[in-house]
This record gives C-alpha cells, sequence and structure tokens, in this order.
C-alpha cells in the first residue's frame, strides 16, 4: 500500500486525539477530587447498568483484539480499539457520564465512574501497546503513577489483558447498541435539509417497529437514556407497520452480483416484486428463500438496500433491519419550550464570557421579540434553575445588554451579577 498521510490524520483523529482527550478529561476530575484507586474495588453488580455496560464491551474489546494479534492482523486489532474508543467510550460512556465526574460527593457512584474509566484506560494502553508502543507508554506511565496499581515499570513489561468472561453480558450490549443505533437515526433525521430542526427543540415522540417481543423489551429498558439523547417526549411501538411506514427495497449489486451470477437478472426482479410483509419478513429473520428457476436461493439482509418513504408530518430512517420515524410537527407548547432551551444556553454563554462563577447568581432582563414572551412567561421557573437566577424580567426595551439570537430572532439581553 501507498504511504497515505489523509490516512494518518485520520487515525490522530479518530483514535490518538479522542484518547488523548478522554485521559484529559479523566485526569482533570480525578486530580480535583484525588481520586488515586486507593478505594475497594467496587464490584460490577454493584455498579450503574453504563459502567455495567462499558466494561462489558472493554472485555468483548479484549477477546476481539486477542484473536486478532494470534491471527497476525494487527490492522484489524487496531481498528476494533479505535471503534471502541471513538464510538462508544468517548462519544457515549464519557458523554453521558459527565455530570457524574463534576457533580455531587465524592462516593459510591462517582467511584464506581473513576474506577470503570479508570480500568478502560489502562487496558487500552496494554491493548494497543504493540502497534502503538509511545502512545500506550505515556498513557499507561500516567495512570500508574498516581494509582500504583501495577508495579510494572513499563506497560510493556506488564501481562496481555485476559477476557472476563463474567464480566460479558451481551443482551446489555445489544441494547445499548439499540439506543445508540436509533439515536443515531433520529440525530441524523433533524439534521436533514428538509426539516433541519436542532436537537434543543423538544418532538413529540418517535415510532419505531419492533420486528419481536424481545427487540421491544430491549428497547424499553433504554427507552429513557434514547429520549434524553434525542429530546423526544415519547417513544410508541408498532407490531404492524402495513398502511403506515412504506418501504422500497432494491438489489445490492455489489454484494449480490458475484454470488448469484447469471441468475442476477431474475433475482433481481423478484426483488423488485417484494411486499411490504416479504421486506417485514427479510428484516425479522434476516434471510429470504427465493425460488429461480427452481433453484432455491436464500439472500440475506446485506444483499439488498431498504429505502423507507417519509410520511405526512413525519420523516422516517433505517438502517438495516431498524426503522425509525420521526414526528416533526412542532406544537406551540414544543415551540416555547425549544425557545427556553435556546434562551439558557446563550445566557450561558454570557455568564461564561463575562467570567462569573458557576455558584454566582445572577439577575436577567430580557427584552424579547412578542413571539418569544410565552416561552419566557410558560417556563420561568425552568429558565431560572438552569441559569441561576433569582429574577427572568420581560421588558419593554434595553438600551445596553448583549444582543443574542434565538431561531432568528434577536433581542437584547442584560445579565448582572448578584451583588
Amino acid at each position: 500500500m501507498k504511504f497515505d498521510i489523509e490516512g494518518i490524520r485520520e487515525v490522530q483523529r479518530k483514535l490518538f486525539s479522542t484518547l488523548y482527550n478522554t485521559y484529559n478529561f479523566f485526569a482533570m476530575y480525578a486530580n480535583l477530587d484525588s481520586f488515586s484507586f486507593k478505594e475497594a474495588y467496587i464490584p460490577l453488580e454493584q455498579r450503574p447498568e453504563i459502567d455495567r455496560w462499558i466494561i462489558s464491551l472493554l472485555n468483548t474489546l479484549v477477546k476481539e483484539v486477542t484473536a486478532y494479534f494470534d491471527d497476525y492482523e494487527p490492522t484489524q486489532a487496531g481498528r476494533a480499539v479505535q471503534e471502541f474508543v471513538d464510538e462508544h467510550l468517548s462519544n457515549w460512556y464519557v458523554r453521558l457520564c459527565r455530570r457524574r465526574f463534576w457533580k455531587g460527593e465524592y462516593e459510591h457512584d462517582k467511584i464506581s465512574a473513576y474506577q470503570t474509566l479508570y480500568e478502560c484506560l489502562e487496558k487500552i494502553s496494554q491493548l494497543m501497546a504493540p502497534v502503538s508502543p509511545f502512545f500506550a507508554e505515556w498513557l499507561f506511565g500516567n495512570l500508574n503513577k498516581v494509582s500504583n496499581r501495577n508495579t510494572a515499570a513499563s506497560v510493556h513489561h506488564t501481562d496481555f489483558p485476559a477476557v472476563v468472561e463474567s464480566a460479558i453480558d451481551s443482551e446489555l450490549e445489544e441494547r445499548m447498541q439499540l439506543a445508540q443505533d436509533i439515536s443515531s437515526l433520529v440525530l441524523s433525521l433533524r439534521k436533514k435539509k428538509d426539516v433541519n430542526i436542532r436537537v434543543r427543540q423538544p418532538l413529540q415522540k418517535i415510532l419505531i417497529p419492533v420486528l419481536n417481543p424481545h427487540m421491544r423489551e430491549q428497547i424499553e429498558k433504554v427507552e429513557d437514556l434514547i429520549k434524553s439523547e434525542v429530546n423526544v417526549k415519547g417513544i410508541d411501538y408498532l407490531t404492524e407497520t402495513e398502511g403506515f411506514i412504506k418501504k422500497k427495497i432494491k438489489p445490492n449489486y455489489k454484494a449480490l452480483g458475484s454470488k448469484m451470477g447469471a441468475k442476477m437478472k431474475a433475482v433481481a426482479a423478484a426483488i423488485g416484486a417484494f411486499t411490504d410483509a416479504d421486506i417485514t419478513t427479510l428484516e425479522r429473520d434476516g434471510q429470504y428463500n427465493l425460488l429461480i428457476d427452481n433453484e432455491q436461493l436464500q439472500l440475506q439482509l446485506s444483499d439488498v438496500e431498504i429505502i423507507s418513504e417519509d410520511i405526512p408530518g413525519w420523516t422516517v430512517a433505517n438502517k438495516g433491519a431498524l426503522t425509525v420515524a420521526l414526528d416533526i410537527t412542532i406544537t406551540p407548547q414544543l415551540q416555547d419550550e425549544g425557545n427556553a432551551r435556546e434562551l439558557v444556553n446563550r445566557i450561558q454563554k454570557i455568564r461564561k464570557d463575562s467570567g462569573f462563577e458557576l455558584t454566582d447568581r445572577i439577575l436577567v432582563k430580557v427584552a424579547a421579540a412578542e413571539t418569544l414572551k410565552s416561552a419566557i412567561i410558560n417556563y420561568n421557573d425552568y429558565i431560572c434553575t438552569e441559569i441561576l437566577a433569582d429574577s427572568l424580567e420581560l421588558v419593554p426595551q434595553l438600551q445596553d445588554g448583549t444582543e443574542i439570537e434565538v431561531n432568528d430572532l434577536k433581542f437584547n439581553v442584560l445579565v448582572n451579577k448578584k451583588s
């Protein structure tokens, strides 16, 4: 392969920068709380579900990386580590657990979060050591010089991590992956050009067609997490989508071409004749038997592309067998809540730019446009709580203050620290 500087930059961004930032996040709060892994190890069954999930996934990673190295596949091993760090540890675990590190007392929950993240960072340094010796040494050294958990002088003197089978919970990994996939689909729907609804704008609900009772049970267990992540009020489940969500199906010629050969034309015609029920069967079972020229051929879900069509008032997306429909109707009440959230964001920025301490109380005056007044009146308590304001006053006009913009509406806000 030719040397590719862009490929280097991609790995630097997705793996090394992400891991560096994750370590810095951990180190900053661990230093503030004087965490050094001196407390007794908290058993997994006594930790929150999100901690058990990332430790389960970590041990699954250990199993995968070990198998890749045993097969002399260091590239695949490195990619597995990168995916874990980028998609799961940083973008999901750390992001969802941030408040656990910066808020609350130094007690069971916070210690559990520290121990969990420390264990992930330590094992990642060991897993990546064969292919990234210097970064792994830096990361391991920074961790171990504070905790002294390991008597080895170098990461390269430690034993390669062994998988803890009892820590792997495949059911938990499955439902958290569903939460990630559903959230990703909904967020992508919000960003569509013809939709473009910011995440701070609450929406009423999403609909998820479930292929079996197990799928519904798994999603229900992470329902609150999904609703919080994508800012929707509720999730409804569909067991029969015919007449509501329409889908189109077409062959994946790249996947099918080499398998079907001369039968490709007949297979494509058969796929083109699929009914909604046929598509549902393929999604549910992951395969479908076709009879072509008196020969039975097995069609896999990866052999086709399934596209969901939007419905008036809804927008729809799918990933494999998973389909999500997002209600994009914004009622006046939802609009007010969205405007209130946007106002909180702008005032928080003013607080930061003004150099206020996190605990400083403030007094706020707003000369808002008519369309924003109902949001300020109806969500006054919520806004004040979020921005630590003792008062939030609507005034006809302001000569001074800071000009801000909420949903294309510009107006002045005056923020003063309470003396």
